[in-house]
């Protein structure tokens, strides 16, 4: 979906010509990866951080585009709306110093942009949901200025057939609203994390990655209030889920947003043969590429946002290689509790897929996703259930079974000694005290019987101390 397009409106034809060359790039891609044709190279990490731009009353502030021209870093490119940007982090090896390195160029990156931000009368901001944010301002004069966003819009309206989306949040209190497009998908701000597995453990990988989602973002919720309603620690979750829902023909839902549909069994080919089977084409752009390439299957892939995707990308040597992107995590509090968020998932997806008894045969599917959906709402007082088939509670289940296991998994990775205990150290405190940033929004709002600004103003200053949340006062 990064890519830009040249059209916003198609007819049939060019409908059936993509789905023609979609067909035809599956079919390679399962030839390919059933003759081990995918890159052997692996175990590398990267990101990207979606933020928001706020501006000096604390509300969203709609410059990406002069912002992103007087920037000139071809490592932040815009998002859906004018008021958010996404940095991006060059992929490592994950070995030796690579937590405090990416933590490096992340900050380093952050700094020139606010610099510039503080130039325009703005500043920038890791949140997963900025608490200022207004219904007003999720419409389509604020949607950046990109064809590619304004023919996903319409064409999740036209297979609407013009509906507005219904959005229902159960919390602690009740959401119950309508919204006539897509731009409520801007209110969510989100880290996301890559991890490229060689083909041989992709597998094991992603399977890893869907077990392992649930407990990450029971320890790492930074979403709780949306237009001043107190919903889910994640509300994030729920709202991304509903902002791009779509009904097919025989009116049964058919989510773009989802937990997915199951473990991966025999090949990431799975994940992208159930695409084309029951998710219409959104954007058939016609691209001058050869097959091998597989443009439009990626294309194709990057309208179906299921919180852990596989991806294909390319080696330096153009050999093609698979990604998981973990898509569970919020923005922020701060660099120091994204890169602990990453050590946890990095280090327990390790551990996971190197277990001779794959977990995903102790750990059902219904299992993981309950997990996850538990944790969206109730953060570290989730129940969880584990291997054995216990169940507990998130912050328990994550003190004494994964942080353990995330610790040797970075071991196996041969990540250096003290980053494994620093980064895992500001998890573990994290957990120990409760104070993710979910709990901090809300704990400093009752405190201080805070409006969403003065909670933004109080959330930036803390922010820019760099201190992870379990220090934040209130």
């Amino acid at each position: 979906m990064g890519q830009e397009i040249t059209q916003t409106h198609f007819n049939e034809e060019t409908f059936k010509v993509y789905e023609r060359r979609l067909s035809d790039e599956a079919e390679l891609l399962q030839t390919q990866l059933s003759e081990g044709r995918f890159s052997d190279i692996g175990d590398i990490g990267g990101y990207e951080l979606e933020s928001w731009l706020v501006d000096h009353n604390y509300f969203p502030s709609p410059i990406n585009q002069p912002f992103l021209t007087r920037l000139n870093n071809p490592l932040v490119v815009p998002e859906l709306s004018r008021f958010n940007v996404e940095l991006n982090g060059a992929p490592l090896p994950l070995q030796g110093n690579v937590l405090s390195a990416l933590a490096r160029e992340l900050d380093q990156n952050w700094q020139q942009c606010q610099d510039v931000a503080h130039g325009m009368d703005s500043v920038l901001m890791m949140v997963g949901i900025l608490p200022t944010v207004r219904q007003a301002d999720l419409c389509l004069a604020n949607m950046s200025d990109s064809k590619r966003y304004r023919a996903l819009n319409e064409q999740v309206l036209m297979q609407r057939a013009g509906r507005s989306l219904r959005i229902r949040v159960d919390g602690r209190e009740t959401l119950d609203i309508d919204h006539p497009d897509v731009m409520l998908e801007a209110a969510t701000t989100s880290f996301q994390i890559h991890l490229q597995s060689p083909q041989r453990n992709a597998v094991r990988y992603f399977n890893a990655s869907i077990i392992a989602a649930g407990p990450l973002l029971a320890a790492a919720g930074n979403s709780p209030l949306l237009f001043d309603t107190d919903l889910w620690d994640e509300t994030r979750i729920t709202l991304f889920e509903q902002s791009v829902e779509i009904v097919d023909e025989s009116s049964l839902e058919n989510h773009r947003v989802s937990f997915g549909q199951g473990y991966a069994r025999e090949s990431l080919f799975e994940c992208f043969a159930h695409n084309l089977a029951t998710h219409p084409v959104l954007l058939p752009i016609l691209m001058d590429s050869p097959p091998q390439q597989f443009a439009h299957l990626r294309l194709h892939n990057g309208t179906i946002w299921r919180w852990v995707r596989p991806l294909i990308g390319f080696d330096p040597d153009g050999t093609p290689h698979l990604r998981i992107e973990q898509r569970v995590l919020p923005a922020g509090p701060t660099i120091a509790d994204m890169m602990a968020n990453a050590a946890l998932y990095f280090g327990l997806a390790r551990f996971l897929a190197s277990l001779s008894d794959a977990p995903e045969s102790r750990l059902s599917f219904e299992h993981a996703r309950n997990n996850f959906y538990a944790a969206a709402r109730d953060g570290l007082r989730a129940p969880m259930t584990w291997l054995d088939g216990s169940t507990t509670d998130a912050k328990t289940l994550l003190l004494e079974e994964i942080l353990p296991m995330a610790r040797h998994g970075l071991k196996i990775l041969n990540i250096n000694k003290p980053d494994i205990n620093h980064y895992l150290g500001i998890l573990e405190t994290r957990i120990q005290t409760g104070q993710t940033g979910a709990v901090w929004q809300r704990n400093y709002r009752e405190k201080h019987q805070a409006d969403s600004l003065r909670l933004v103003a109080a959330y930036l200053e803390r922010q820019r101390s760099g201190a992870p949340v379990h220090e934040w006062g209130l």
